[in-house]
């Protein structure tokens, strides 16, 4: 099975930037990947708060499946 989220840029500090949903096709920016985690749409995915962004990041679990790279 696919993983779910491809990040598909970086900023040059290696920050991911921009994400694709790979069961549904959407491509999304980093702050509208952080509303969706938020709203519930995303459950094995998290927002951090890094260096003063909100940033997402996956669950810690036992499964390398909804890692993000």
């Amino acid at each position: 099975m696919p993983k779910r989220i491809k990040v598909t840029s970086e900023s040059t500090t290696g920050r991911n930037e921009t994400f694709h949903d790979n069961f549904t096709g959407l491509d999304m920016t980093r702050s509208q990947f952080v509303n969706k985690i938020n709203q519930g749409d995303y459950a094995n995915y998290h927002v951090r708060n890094i260096n003063g962004v909100p940033t997402p990041v996956s669950n810690p679990d036992a499964t390398r499946n909804n890692n993000l790279d």
